[in-house]
Formats: structure tokens, sequence, C-alpha cells
């Protein structure tokens, strides 16, 4: 009888414990799969997408550029091809007209950020505060020298 007992206490520690060791690894599964689904079904929306047309020839610039919105935000989204010459202070600017100029006046461009990288897909957030129907595209541009190497249009 102390036998029956002494095998029927383990078999329930066992069985317990081996809920405690596979119940939390399913848990954390379950969790992790259920964020991975969440997280694809945030949608992109495409507001906008253009090409990059290369302004100043000595500086060639290829590649794509969108309008997107994300979890509520804008973003200007480069795509895998975006490659331009390097340069010096080379930044983001949101450009009044449908082309931008070989050199900018100051009062008709907004400075979104600095290049994170002369090629390859990045994402610069475009802030709450800026109208998109006041600026309808978008330009790479020296800062230094007052070149834009490129542009692409937002509309």
């Amino acid at each position: 009888m102390k036998l029956h007992r002494f095998a029927a206490f383990g078999l329930s520690s066992s069985l317990l414990l081996a809920s405690a060791i596979f119940l939390p690894s399913f848990s954390s599964q379950a969790w992790a799969n259920q964020t991975k689904d969440q997280l694809m079904a945030q949608e992109v929306s495409v507001l906008s997408s253009s090409d990059f047309i290369t302004v100043e020839q000595d500086h060639q610039t290829t590649g794509q550029v969108r309008v997107i919105r994300l979890n509520g935000k804008r973003y200007l989204d480069f795509d895998s091809d975006f490659t331009t010459a390097q340069g010096p202070d080379v930044q983001i600017i949101l450009y009044r007209g449908n082309k931008v100029p070989l050199n900018v006046s100051e009062e008709n461009y907004i400075t979104l950020a600095k290049l994170k990288s002369f090629n390859g897909s990045q994402r610069y957030e475009i802030p709450d505060n800026i109208d998109l129907d006041d600026l309808k595209s978008v330009g790479i541009w020296c800062r230094k020298f007052n070149v834009t190497f490129a542009y692409a249009s937002l509309s």
C-alpha cells in the first residue's frame, strides 16, 4: 500500500514539474507569435511614391522615395536601390516647388534631417507640424556648398 502511495506521489510530482517547465515555454511562444502577428498586421499606407531625378550631374542619384504612414506617423522611406554621391553636410530637405533647383533659397525649404547613408534603404520621420500640401518635393542637398544633388516629387 505504501508503495502505491509513493508511486502516485512520484507520478503527480513528475506531472506537476513537467507542467511548470513546459507551460511557461508554451505561453511565451504563444505570446511571441501573437506579438509577431500584431506587428505584421500593422499596415503601411503609401501616400506617394517617386523616383529621384539627378540635378547636379557630378552627384548622380538613383532610387525611389515613398511617403508612408505607419502607426499614425508619416515617414520618407528610401528604397534599397537608393544611392547618391558623397559630399559634406548632405541633408534631406522638403521644398515648396515641384522641382528643387541646383541652388535653394532659405525661405523655400525645410531641413528634415541629415542624410543617414549615401546608399540603401533608410527612413525619416516627418513631424506632424509639417504640411506636405505646402511642400511638393524632397531634395538631397549639400548645405555646405548649397548644391542640390537630386529631388523627387511628393505629389
